[in-house]
């Protein structure tokens, strides 16, 4: 069974190095390493692997665009550096060896159950957590410098009381932000963890592979989910509150 909490491999002086951990740091070297080993090979007439990836990057840009306007160079960065992050610790637990290969640890009582070198970093509450508070950060960031610190502030904060409840709610609503892209994101891929350890230790070969492909869906459907969430909350603080207000009194009219 799928332990819920990370497995700790060993300790860096008090910190503990989970598995999760240990895969975060090589989705991160395979980033990172991708980058540089692309940068060296980009031609002024591309090849058929510099085509397609030009043209996902235009893709999802444009589509960017669409939403966040004249904001999308502030937001594309943010957006794509989540959705590729994401997608590529999804997937990475579809791979062989990652969650079955490890050790065995003896239990409380005494029962034997595997700990496994690599896990899944999405399948992490931790990790999804983190990525849902850096999301909030850089929401409130970019809003703070688009829009200026008076404008940001008078979305939250009024001597109107309509104004000050709508604040008073806008800020329960930035709580459960953070709650709903972690719980999300760690809920799906956590449940395709556990139903692919069940099926493949009950079926070794073939069965498993429907489940699989669902699996290679839902990662990149949590990825996208979570990116995209991410650029309409920053295109909406990224809009001046001024500009909304005005435009409510437009359509009023």
């Amino acid at each position: 069974m799928a332990s819920l909490a990370p497995e700790v491999l060993f300790s860096v002086a008090s910190f503990p190095v989970t598995n999760t951990v240990i895969n975060t740091l090589l989705v991160d070297s395979v980033i990172i390493g991708s980058i540089f080993a692309l940068k060296n090979k980009i031609k002024e007439i591309p090849g058929v692997f510099q085509n397609i990836i030009e043209m996902v990057l235009v893709s999802f840009y444009d589509f960017v665009e669409s939403v966040a306007g004249k904001n999308t160079p502030k937001i594309f960065p943010y957006v794509a550096s989540f959705f590729i992050f994401i997608l590529i610790s999804n997937w990475s637990g579809l791979l062989p060896g990652v969650g079955t290969i490890g050790f065995w640890e003896e239990g409380e009582h005494h029962e034997k159950h595997l700990v496994p070198l690599i896990r899944n970093a999405t399948s992490d509450l931790n990790v999804t957590f983190a990525l849902a508070l850096i999301s909030l950060f850089a929401t409130h960031m970019l809003g703070i410098k688009t829009v200026g610190i008076k404008d940001y502030l008078g979305r939250y904060f009024s001597w109107n009381p309509i104004n000050m409840y709508v604040g008073l709610l806008e800020i329960v609503s930035e709580v459960t932000k953070v709650i709903s892209l972690s719980f999300r994101l760690f809920g799906n891929i956590y449940a395709g963890e556990f139903v692919l350890l069940t099926i493949s230790s009950l079926f070794a070969f073939g069965f498993p592979v429907p489940f699989m492909l669902l699996e290679i869906i839902v990662g990149l459907v949590q990825a996208l989910v979570f990116s995209l969430l991410t650029m309409v909350f920053m295109s909406v603080i990224m809009t001046s509150h001024n500009a909304e207000a005005h435009t409510s009194k437009e359509v009023s009219h």
